[in-house]
């Protein structure tokens, strides 16, 4: 769990970790230098439960940095991720890890819900594919970093590429060089909080690290970025409208 000034919403995240039935999990909170309150509400959990560990930055370096800080001093087989404002469903990490120990998944994903930043219930996310590979992936992000777990023992530990924004398809990207699928728990088991004035909630910030991405960390050609980038836009605008249909 990344966190950067998240006084507002990082105990109900960590308090979603906690409530977990899978209860053999640790909690690595990997702080980016904030200056709030963040520090003392992740000491405050860490005093009662020995599985929340706390990693500390000396200075503001980013998410990508700060989440391979945690995957770095991870000591679970399976690693997955949470930011410091969404919730987990009490029963992800069992349901997530039954499903990739059954089937012998390496990489897995899920579908999940949409709250406001009050906590009210926006919308669900559609339904995913039961499966995608490397070249779809690239044309229909899918995977949300939130439902995402990985098995080490198959992959190994893979770490985001350091850029500013979508270091988590990047990763997704990586680990689908070494595997052929990521399977899909087609169930809602986590929550995403939208939040107005986010970073990621601005649409033109997403489509250039996207491409950012594309271009300089996976060394696509002009023209196959840009059908993926097309493809992406498409499928966000389809999403969208289904999303406003259904509510």
């Amino acid at each position: 769990m990344p966190s950067y000034n998240s006084k507002d919403f990082i105990a109900e995240s960590i308090k979603s970790v906690i409530d977990q039935s899978y209860e053999n999990w640790e909690l690595i909170t990997s702080d980016d230098n904030s200056t709030d309150k963040t520090i003392d509400i992740i000491k405050a959990f860490q005093a009662k439960d020995s599985r929340i560990k706390l990693l500390k930055s000396k200075k503001n370096s980013g998410p990508a940095v700060t989440r391979n800080l945690a995957i770095k001093h991870a000591k679970g087989r399976y690693i997955a991720f949470l930011d410091s404002d969404d919730l987990w469903a009490k029963d992800k990490l069992q349901k997530q890890i039954l499903f990739m120990m059954k089937e012998k998944v390496a990489l897995c994903y899920a579908r999940y819900s949409f709250i406001d930043e009050q906590g009210s219930f926006v919308n669900n996310a559609p339904i995913l594919p039961s499966k995608i590979n490397y070249n779809s992936l690239l044309r229909n992000q899918v995977i949300g970093c939130l439902t995402a777990v990985y098995d080490t023992k198959i992959c190994g530990k893979v770490y985001m590429p350091l850029i500013k924004k979508r270091q988590d398809f990047g990763l997704w990207l990586k680990i689908l060089k070494k595997v052929e699928f990521a399977f899909c728990c087609n169930e809602v088991i986590a929550t995403y909080r939208i939040r107005k004035n986010s970073v990621s909630s601005n649409k033109f910030v997403a489509v250039y690290y996207t491409w950012k991405l594309f271009r300089e960390f996976e060394h696509l050609s002009i023209i196959k970025s840009a059908i993926c980038i097309v493809s992406y836009i498409l499928r966000k605008i389809i999403r969208t409208t289904r999303s406003k249909f259904a509510a």
